[in-house]
């Protein structure tokens, strides 16, 4: 069985959330805090919050889904937290507290990257490994991109060095042009409509001797893809800061990533909020004014243990990366 077939293995949004017992601890809970959650999926790092806050606690979930949102809410319905569901992206967190009246966040948790649930519906079209219409819309309507836009648009309609470019950049493709250039003439004959077809252009544009060792030969091209339409990496670099703004003195965020574009979009992101001055190196005593308000708990990522990469596909890649407000 492939990675992704395991990682999507089993019904609905009942996953294994990933480094569940570590971000929990990242998060420093305590009963009665307020904690929200950006990704929420199938609410399994959700149900782990909500019971360490307790009955005094508030608990705020996101999700950009509505499955999901559903999914979740049913889950979470015996979990003793006071709760609320905003059907939303998560970079609209100021958004949603100031429509619940709340001013502030003891804990916040962001789970990056497509669900195993979106993996393993045909229909949604993110994966290589069922066939299914190009779509990898995460919220069905995807109200953050350019209008109507779907995978079945990048495919068909972006220029040739526009999908070079995503491919390269997205989804860090060696084959990147090549594989470019085959969509381009594959679609003269016809339109790519399919995730099977859009495979088999895939794997016809990657030399053979490439594709025996390594991931799935479509694995970074649909990852790409999936990046472009759903506007994932604007929306963290938009996001990341407003979720540590959101926090209250003491607060914690704890975001765990999957890929080293989000990573590295995380890491300056926690970086410049600890060590925020602009002046250039040489000047012995810092004259922009601008202080830290928040410090990294972890200086290094925190990853899965042996254990959890074996039994859990999806958690080889996983970081987790967590910041304290001052």
């Amino acid at each position: 069985m492939t990675a992704e077939a395991a990682e999507t293995a089993g019904a609905g949004f009942r996953h294994t959330p990933v480094l569940l017992r570590e971000a929990l601890e990242g998060l420093a809970l305590k009963p009665g805090m307020t904690a929200a959650d950006g990704t929420l999926g199938g609410g399994g790092h959700a149900e782990g919050i909500c019971g360490a806050i307790g009955e005094a606690g508030v608990f705020l979930g996101i999700d950009r889904d509505p499955d999901a949102l559903r999914a979740a809410e049913e889950r979470l319905r015996p979990a003793p937290c006071r709760k609320y569901f905003e059907n939303r992206n998560y970079e609209e967190i100021e958004e949603a507290l100031y429509a619940l009246g709340i001013d502030h966040l003891d804990a916040g948790l962001l789970d990056l990257g497509v669900s195993s649930y979106q993996l393993d519906e045909p229909e949604r079209g993110f994966s290589y490994m069922h066939d299914g219409p190009l779509d990898m819309r995460m919220d069905g309507s995807n109200n953050k991109a350019p209008a109507g836009l779907t995978a079945y648009e990048v495919v068909n309609t972006y220029a040739e060095g526009d999908l070079t470019r995503i491919f390269y950049a997205y989804g860090e493709e060696r084959w990147a042009k090549r594989i470019a250039a085959f969509i381009v003439k594959a679609r003269a004959r016809q339109p790519i409509s399919s995730t099977e077809a859009l495979v088999g252009v895939i794997k016809d544009a990657i030399p053979a001797s490439a594709r025996r060792d390594g991931p799935h030969p479509a694995k970074r091209v649909f990852q790409a893809i999936r990046i472009e339409v759903n506007d994932e990496l604007g929306s963290l670099e938009r996001g990341i800061g407003r979720w540590i703004d959101a926090l209250g003195s003491g607060g914690r965020l704890a975001v765990i990533t999957f890929h080293s574009l989000e990573d590295r979009i995380v890491k300056e992101a926690f970086r410049s909020r600890e060590d925020p001055c602009v002046c250039p190196k040489g000047i012995p005593v810092c004259v922009c004014g601008k202080t830290p308000d928040a410090r990294r708990v972890n200086r290094k990522p925190i990853l899965p243990d042996e254990a959890e990469r074996g039994g859990n596909p999806r958690a080889r890649s996983a970081k987790l990366r967590v910041i304290e407000k001052l």
